[in-house]
């Protein structure tokens, strides 16, 4: 792979070791879980990128493995609000920048707070968009929760 995503960029700037993995992009599969099976990971160790809003605390980014939702309860909770909800998927270019598939935690247009489910830390890798389609950064957790300044709970729940 030749060209580089901002998200590379970012991890560059930084100094993180990040792997980049490629897959074919399916129609109609659930992006997450398909990029774990192309690359023959876990599905727990591959992170989705969504786009929740806070009633009171607006946007923020959610990160949760995939094969999982997010608990909109235990998010609010977690982010002091009473009530939290999902981005509608029409709103994510404004809001992110990028469009569905390929929102990544790095190199977002707007300084969002971040929240990843705590299982993030069973791994001794994971993986989060790099921010085009089809394509997938693999790096150490430490180094993601580090770069994203991301807060941890428990949020995520089985579909």
């Amino acid at each position: 792979m030749s060209e580089k995503t901002n998200a590379m960029r970012v991890l560059d700037r930084e100094q993180i070791a990040y792997r980049v993995q490629a897959y074919e992009l399916e129609e109609d599969r659930l992006l997450a879980d398909h990029a774990a099976s192309a690359l023959g990971m876990a599905p727990e160790q591959i992170f989705k990128t969504l786009v929740a809003v806070g009633d009171r605390s607006g946007p923020l980014l959610v990160l949760v493995p995939a094969g999982t939702e997010v608990n909109l309860r235990l998010l609010a909770q977690a982010i002091g609000d009473k009530k939290a909800e999902m981005a509608p998927q029409r709103d994510l270019f404004a809001l992110t920048g990028y469009e569905r598939g390929a929102v990544t935690p790095l190199a977002i247009a707007r300084n969002y707070p971040i929240w990843i489910d705590e299982t993030v830390e069973l791994w001794d890798e994971v993986g989060i968009s790099a921010g085009a389609p089809g394509l997938e950064i693999l790096l150490a957790p430490q180094d993601l929760l580090r770069v994203t300044e991301a807060q941890r709970a428990d949020i995520a729940r089985s579909r």
